[in-house]
C-alpha cells in the first residue's frame, strides 16, 4: 500500500530575476518589479512530500525525523536568509525563480531519499503562487 508523507518547513530568502544575456530594459519588461537590481524577498514556505510503501517493520514511508533534520541541513541552512542570486551557488548562472528553486531543492534530497521512494516538492512563494516538482519522468 503506497502512502504519502508531508513534512512543512519554511525559508526567508532575497532574489532578483534576471537573465544576464539581456538588456536592463527586456529584464523590466519580462520580470517587472522581480527585476529591480536591489533584490527583494519572500517568505518561502517548502512541502516535501515522500511516496512509498509502508515498511512491515517501522510503519512508517520514511522517518519524519530523517526527513526533518534533511530539510533543516539540506535547505533550511543553506537557503534561509540568503540572497539567493549571490550566495547559493546553484543560482550563479540559474535564474532563481520558483521554479527553478523547487528543481534544486529537489535535486538536493533527491540524492538523499530511497531511491524507492517517490519526492515531489511543492514550493510556494506568496500564498497565492506556488510550483509543484516532481522530477523528471
Amino acid at each position: 500500500m503506497r502512502v504519502t508523507v508531508n513534512r512543512k518547513a519554511h525559508f526567508n530568502a532575497a532574489h532578483r530575476l534576471y537573465n544576464c544575456d539581456w538588456s536592463d530594459d527586456r529584464n523590466i519588461e519580462v520580470f517587472g518589479k522581480c527585476a529591480n537590481p536591489n533584490y527583494h524577498g519572500h517568505n518561502y514556505e517548502l512541502i516535501v512530500s515522500v511516496t512509498g510503501n509502508i515498511h512491515p517493520e517501522t510503519g512508517f514511508v520514511m522517518d519524519m525525523k530523517i526527513l526533518k533534520e534533511l530539510i533543516k541541513t539540506e535547505i533550511e541552512e543553506q537557503f534561509d536568509h540568503k540572497n539567493l542570486n549571490e550566495e547559493v551557488a546553484e543560482f550563479a548562472k540559474l535564474n532563481p525563480t520558483t521554479e527553478n528553486i523547487s528543481i534544486v531543492i529537489w535535486n538536493k534530497l533527491r540524492t538523499k531519499i530511497d531511491k524507492n521512494l517517490d519526492l515531489s516538492v511543492t514550493l510556494y512563494e506568496t500564498p497565492r503562487n506556488f510550483v509543484t516538482f516532481k522530477g523528471d519522468n
